[in-house]
């Protein structure tokens, strides 16, 4: 009887508190810490460099709120979207898609000037007058087009910003005109480009072989399960893929964490990207994160 006793009382341990075991807040985090997160937020979806008036304004509303999730995710919105007038007759969102358009073109085009752009603009449009003048009715085709592309990549700032078009129509056009051919001259080097500026590698020999084809020949072909048969079908399977989205998420996490992205991350992300192809949904999960603001 003495022995069961002692098992009982064996068996009911007290419950053990540990102290100081809640789930962390932010609200002793120094100020500076909140002002470098204000500082590099502004740079890196504007650009620039918060004003004075502006960090005093944002490390105080991030402060109030402990550094929230709410909180953060208010000023990365506000900087992506706001459309209150500033000082310089511009908007936050305005120049949030000015430096998107930048970095588009440096992802692609090697961060070609819209100076450069208009020099080939200006090239196009004087070589389809002079087709038209020798009655090159071919020439003329291959001209207008050439201008077309071209006129697309400068507009899909204003384009992707107004909502017209999506991430996916912004990186076939990066993809689909002269300063990109210049770049990657002939077709092999095309090839290879493309999937290297958005996949993040190169072609297999099987993807090679149909892109290749597709491209340089016009035969029609399956890639990544969609069927083309010349460049721009070409341009559009490889941004509308599965693996041309995993491969702007990665893009992101590069450019705003410096690193790639884990499977996890991926996996949390891309499903719902291929639905609504919202790039800025993508940003913003990243821009809030403790490993973003160095806390």
């Amino acid at each position: 009887m003495l022995l069961g006793a002692l098992l009982l009382t064996s068996c009911n341990k007290d419950r053990e508190v540990v102290p100081d075991n809640q789930a962390p807040d932010h609200f002793g985090v120094p100020t500076v810490i909140t002002e470098n997160y204000v500082n590099r937020l502004f740079i890196d979806l504007l650009g620039r460099e918060p004003l004075d008036v502006e960090m005093q304004a944002e490390v105080a509303a991030l402060e109030s709120a402990g550094l929230s999730s709410a909180s953060r995710i208010a000023l990365v919105d506000k900087l992506m979207m706001s459309t209150a007038a500033l000082a310089d007759d511009s908007s936050y969102r305005n120049k949030y898609h000015t430096r998107q358009y930048e970095l588009f073109k440096s992802l692609c085009l090697e961060g070609a000037s819209d100076e450069v752009i208009d020099g080939f603009i200006a090239n196009a449009q004087q070589q389809a007058l002079d087709d038209s003048l020798s009655g090159n009715g071919a020439g003329l085709n291959a001209a207008n087009s050439t201008l077309a592309r071209l006129l697309a990549v400068k507009r899909s700032r204003t384009e992707y910003r107004d909502g017209l078009i999506t991430i996916n129509e912004v990186m076939r056009r990066m993809l689909l005109n002269a300063v990109y051919d210049e770049i990657n001259m002939n077709s092999f080097n095309y090839v290879n480009a493309t999937f290297d500026n958005l996949l993040g590698r190169f072609p297999t020999n099987a993807e090679f072989t149909v892109a290749y084809a597709m491209v340089d020949a016009g035969q029609a072909g399956l890639l990544f399960g969609q069927s083309g048969q010349n460049k721009g079908d070409y341009a559009a399977i490889l941004t509308s893929s599965a693996e041309g989205h995993e491969g702007l998420i990665g893009w992101c996490y590069r450019t705003f964490l410096g690193r790639a992205p884990s499977s996890a991350e991926v996996f949390a992300l891309l499903p719902g990207f291929l639905v609504d192809h919202d790039l800025k949904r993508v940003q913003r999960s990243i821009l809030i994160t403790d490993e973003y603001a160095n806390i």
